[in-house]
């Protein structure tokens, strides 16, 4: 089971193996608070593109295309291969993030692509 999670919420145990899948730790979150088994920033929308969606909703479509190609290559796709074989070998999984829309952002699309 793949979960999604702002890593602003309290962590329980049925979150099972906790990632955190952005690239910059998230404000006023102590290393304890967060009880990360991983920080993967290497699977995080690039900097750039991330500054460029600025989490605009209407520019959501753009950036999921854009986010899937970066995550075809490079070290984002050595991490996404980790990550799949973190999914394969864990009962529950939670994706984290910081971004405060719970609708459009990368760990949406990482759900998505490791569900397939």
């Amino acid at each position: 089971m793949i979960k999604i999670k702002r890593i602003y919420q309290e962590a329980e145990k049925n979150d099972g193996y906790r990632v955190l899948v952005d690239r910059i730790w998230p404000r006023g979150i102590s290393k304890e608070r967060a009880q990360l088994d991983l920080w993967l920033k290497q699977v995080a929308p690039s900097t750039e593109l991330r500054k460029w969606f600025n989490h605009d909703e209407t520019k959501f479509s753009e950036f999921k295309t854009r986010y899937l190609a970066e995550l075809a290559e490079g070290e984002a796709a050595s991490a996404l291969m980790q990550l799949k074989e973190i999914v394969a070998t864990q009962d529950t999984v939670t994706l984290l993030y910081g971004a405060k829309d719970q609708v459009d952002n990368q760990a949406v699309v990482l759900k998505e692509v490791l569900e397939k």
